[in-house]
């Protein structure tokens, strides 16, 4: 027998999704079979599927098994150092300047450090916190940045938090604005221009064509000249959709790869100003959140990054 007590950040789910979470070990076919048995319990009483769990409730589940909850007792983010660039932090969001060759998630490999492990330990530091007291949740980015991207991150210390974020970035609510340098001089000073987009999985590559075609999806991105130097630019990206690679796949089918580029750029161009990763910055955020939002009181707010490196270097 397994029995959770069910707090804040636990509240709002349905149950199989907490179980999910809760008993990563357990297979879903057995979890459903469970409550369709009525050997998964809330408050004593039976539940359905789609049943949401309620701060102070008590969740049982009756199983024969022995499962592990290695999942949730993860301690590995204790080998990344807790000193992540931190922005912005209160009690529900935390906003860090995420470095060039830093990956946003594990990649699968536990030797790897990460910008969510170092958010992890920086919060365990400071007692904000304790996986032994969580059995669902743990802090989580609300967006991510390429490993060679640098730049405004987001992370939700609550569950929350995480909803309303999430919530936020889905209605279109979370401005964020990007910094890059490109090769060539842009069509115009400033322009929205559209195409469609696909991406190869087998490659981790996508691809960009002007007209529609099936298995594309379209894509819109902003951009403003700010400033030229003999042949490079530096250009401000608005993203009305958010693909991968936007940004990079989508400057270089119009003739201005990002420089440094080594997927969608120009090698002879990257040699000649001796960058090799990817002149791109997520400079500035803003949030946008209705008065009932529980973050409210981040609405209009807006963040800046430190000026990138290769903004200072080249402009």
């Amino acid at each position: 027998m397994n029995t959770f007590f069910i707090n804040e950040n636990d509240s709002g789910q349905r149950i199989d999704k907490f179980i999910s979470k809760a008993m990563p070990d357990l297979p879903k076919s057995m979890m459903y079979r469970l409550i369709r048995k009525k050997d998964i319990k809330i408050n004593g009483k039976r539940c359905e599927i789609s049943s949401k769990l309620q701060t102070g409730d008590t969740v049982t589940v009756y199983t024969k098994e022995t499962l592990s909850a290695e999942k949730k007792h993860d301690m590995s983010f204790l080998e990344s150092r807790p000193d992540p660039d931190v922005i912005y932090e209160d009690n529900n969001i935390i906003i860090v300047n995420k470095p060039v060759g830093l990956d946003s998630h594990s990649n699968g490999s536990h030797m790897t450090e990460t910008l969510i492990d170092q958010i992890k330990h920086y919060l365990y530091d400071k007692n904000e916190y304790i996986p032994e007291n969580e059995s669902s949740f743990a802090p989580a980015l609300c967006s991510r940045l390429d490993r060679n991207t640098c730049g405004l991150v987001t992370a939700a210390k609550n569950a929350a938090a995480l909803r309303e974020m999430n919530k936020a970035i889905k209605d279109g609510n979370l401005t964020k604005v990007y910094h890059c340098a490109v090769i060539g001089k842009l069509p115009r000073s400033e322009d929205i221009i559209t195409a469609y987009h696909k991406k190869d999985e087998s490659r981790n590559l996508v691809r960009i064509v002007d007209s529609p075609v099936d298995g594309y999806k379209e894509i819109k991105t902003g951009y403003k000249v700010l400033a030229v130097k003999n042949d490079i630019s530096l250009v401000e990206v608005n993203l009305f959709t958010g693909r991968t690679h936007q940004i990079r796949a989508h400057l270089s089918h119009i003739g201005n790869p990002v420089l440094g580029d080594g997927k969608y750029g120009v090698v002879s161009f990257n040699k000649k100003y001796n960058i090799f990763r990817q002149a791109l910055c997520a400079y500035s955020l803003s949030f946008y959140f209705p008065h009932e939002s529980e973050l409210s009181y981040l609405d209009n707010l807006a963040f800046k990054a430190p000026v990138p490196e290769f903004e200072k270097k080249l402009f």
